[in-house]
Order: C-alpha cells, then sequence, then structure tokens
C-alpha cells in the first residue's frame, strides 16, 4: 500500500495508473476505521482495480459547538487495517493541504431541500462542508467510482445530488449498513456508549424493522406509526428522539402518501447520553426492506 501526504504525488501515481488502462475507485472517510468501512473497500475491490482510501477530518463539516478537535484520530491503526486488506493508496492529507486559503476559499452548496432538513436541521452548514470536501476529493482522485455507507443516507442523498447537478464523471454505489449480531448499525460513535447504554441502543434498528412491518401490513397512516415509535425509543431507555420519519428515497420528502413513490427509506436518530445513533431502513412498495 502506498500513503500520499500531497495531492501532487498522488496524482502522479493515478495518472500512471489511468494510462494503463487501469479504474479507480474512491473511499472518503475520516479514519477511526471500523468493520463498516473496511466492507465499502471490499465493495470498491469488486468494481475496480485500484482503490483510493481518504482518510481527513474535515473541519468544514463540524459546528462551533462540535467535536471536531475531539474527533477520534487513529492513523497508524487505519493504517495497518487498510495494509491487511490490500488497499492500494491510502491519501491522508493535512488540513492545509485541501484547505490552502481560507480567505479565498471555493464551497460546493447542494439544494437547500436536501440539506436543511433532518440532520441539516440541526447542524447548519454540515452538508455544505460535506459536499465541499467530497468535490475536491472528487477533483484531486477524478476515480470512476466512489462507494458511501448507506448509514449517512441523507449525506448520500446530497452527495447524489451534487454529482449529477453538476455533471460529475463519478459513479456513486451506496453500500449497504453492516449490522453487529444484535441489529446496531456500526459506527464510530458505538464505543462511547456504556455497557447500559449498548444494550438499549439496538432498539433504534427494531423501531425501524416495526414502521416497515406496519406500513407493509397496509397500516398507511404513517404519522402515527412513527410517532407510536418515537414514544417507545423514550420508554425504552433512548434520552431523546431527533427524528423518525419516513421519506421519499430520492428527495427526501416527508411521506403523505405511500402511493406517490415506489421506494422509501425510515431515517431515526436517537440519543443516549450524548451519543447521536443513526439508523435507516430503505422500504419498498412491492417487497422487503433492504438494509
Amino acid at each position: 500500500m502506498q500513503v500520499f501526504e500531497h495531492i501532487s504525488s498522488l496524482r502522479a501515481q493515478l495518472h500512471q495508473w489511468r494510462q494503463a488502462g487501469l479504474t479507480i475507485a474512491l473511499v472518503p472517510t475520516m479514519g477511526n476505521l471500523h468493520a463498516g468501512h473496511l466492507s465499502l473497500v471490499e465493495l470498491a475491490q469488486k468494481h475496480a482495480d485500484k482503490v483510493v482510501v481518504s482518510v481527513f477530518v474535515n473541519p468544514l463539516q463540524f459546528g462551533p459547538n462540535e467535536d471536531y478537535e475531539q474527533y477520534p484520530r487513529t492513523f497508524e491503526a487505519d493504517k495497518m487495517v487498510l495494509e491487511q486488506f490490500a488497499t492500494d493508496v491510502l491519501f491522508y492529507p493535512s488540513a492545509s493541504q485541501m484547505y490552502p486559503s481560507t480567505d479565498w476559499m471555493t464551497q460546493v452548496v447542494a439544494p437547500n431541500a436536501l440539506t436543511s432538513i433532518l440532520e441539516g436541521s440541526k447542524r447548519p452548514g454540515h452538508f455544505d462542508g460535506v459536499t465541499t470536501v467530497v468535490a475536491k476529493l472528487f477533483h484531486i482522485v477524478q476515480p470512476d467510482l466512489a462507494v458511501f455507507g448507506q448509514k449517512d443516507y441523507q449525506q448520500f442523498a446530497v452527495i447524489q445530488a451534487m454529482v449529477e447537478g453538476l455533471f460529475m464523471p463519478v459513479r456513486l454505489i451506496r453500500a449497504a449498513i453492516v449490522r453487529d449480531k444484535d441489529g446496531l448499525a456500526l459506527s464510530s460513535r458505538n464505543q462511547y456508549l456504556s455497557p447500559q447504554q449498548r444494550q438499549i441502543a439496538p432498539k433504534l434498528a427494531e423501531a425501524l424493522v416495526a414502521i416497515e412491518t406496519a406500513l407493509a401490513s397496509g397500516n398507511v397512516k404513517v404519522r402515527d406509526v412513527c410517532d407510536a415509535a418515537y414514544k417507545r425509543l423514550l420508554q425504552q431507555g433512548f434520552d431523546d428522539v431527533d427524528y423518525i420519519e419516513v421519506r421519499d428515497a430520492k428527495t427526501l420528502a416527508p411521506c403523505k402518501d405511500l402511493t406517490t413513490s415506489q421506494t422509501w427509506v425510515i431515517l431515526a436518530v436517537a440519543r443516549l447520553g450524548k451519543t447521536r445513533l443513526l439508523d435507516n431502513r430503505i422500504f419498498q412498495q412491492q417487497g422487503r426492506l433492504h438494509q
């Protein structure tokens, strides 16, 4: 595995591969890698000749009261596990490489209809930071395809809108959520859960399954079903539920009538102490859910 910190040297290697006719995949991450991230690498390896994994804690997507300085940085451990997975390139740029001038910084802003709702309502400016850094990575690497996890579903929808709106020549692949044996979606945030909180956490995934089951059985009172799940999560020990919603899988528009779309996504964020847990399930009108 080759490790690059500088854009120019990375581009030189990528140019050689393109000249040889090899395809390139990008897996953007912020490090602190777990099995969920590694599943993205494995999927990328199936679709491309060479895989670039970026590890960059992006300051632009953190709000003023968020934990940018405390975000776990585990570069040596990440490097070791990526080597074990036969990753071709680890791109590890500094903030000064990615943002050489904050006074003259160009940003990429995705549609407000996608970025001001759900996660965006709690974290203003967050998705502008995401689209800006992902656009930079796409321009640096110029991948044939890029792999993102389904767990951050809204993030994928925002990036997809950016790619389509700016005619970026990259194919996006959304990888299924990787779960623990008890159903909890894998996340770097899970390490902050106490043993008691860890016992409660899988109830979030169970709530999404319950909503899917109700809708699949013909109970189309979407708001009532979500409200019942909201109350049940609080009764089961969650400290708060930011939202639990059924939305259009493409536009993330609220679901008022299940007959208006073939595919929906059930999205939820619940809190245990200071830890926010995200999860989702995709609901198709004809058939069962995907992860």
